[in-house]
């Protein structure tokens, strides 16, 4: 019976309604975001300059997953909400070698941007400077050795970087296209 008189009184207070307690968790954030550049965009009309501002955003899970997006809106944190929406929709999964380096070695070109990258031994580190360091570090890759040639412009670095990290391809994945196994290769 005092079971019963403590479970009927628990969920209502003083007043006699029904109280709901919500169990709020925060949620949780998967996907981290980076910023590679925000800029100030002018487009000029009759009636005079109107400003606008443009935020290129990088996003990943340290795990193997990155993506890349652009936005563009009146204000600078709005830009980048934009940006980081268009990089959720451009996710891409990235083979990793014992979860810390690349398969193979990879040139990628965007625009004018070249990017150079190659897996390194155990304990090499990150050696890349800016928008591929940032690519690179999201994904969760943690020895590579990268080369930026020809432009930095740091969007187009960005994509070359995402285009030779998607262009990757595992051992185990060429066997299985060809109908072998991996001993065959």
């Amino acid at each position: 019976m005092e079971n019963k008189d403590q479970v009927n009184k628990k969920p209502f207070n003083k007043s006699g309604k029904k109280e709901f307690k919500k169990k709020f968790e925060p949620k949780k954030k998967l996907l981290e975001e980076k910023v590679i550049s925000i800029s100030r965009v002018t487009k000029v009309t009759k009636g005079g300059r109107s400003f606008r501002f443009s935020a290129t955003m990088v996003v990943g899970d340290g795990k193997g997953l990155v993506g890349i997006g652009t936005g563009k809106a009146n204000e600078v944190p709005e830009a980048i909400k934009k940006g980081i929406q268009a990089a959720n929709k451009n996710l891409i999964k990235i083979p990793l070698v014992d979860g810390r380096t690349i398969p193979h070695e990879a040139t990628s070109v965007v625009g004018r941007a070249k990017v150079m990258i190659k897996p390194a031994k155990e304990g090499t580190g990150v050696i890349a400077g800016g928008a591929v360091r940032s690519v690179v570090e999201l994904a969760g890759i943690k020895d590579i050795v990268s080369k930026s040639l020809g432009s930095n412009t740091q969007g187009n670095v960005a994509k070359a970087t995402l285009k030779a990290l998607k262009s990757q391809r595992t051992a185990e994945h060429i066997a299985e296209l060809r109908g072998k196994t991996k001993e065959e290769l």
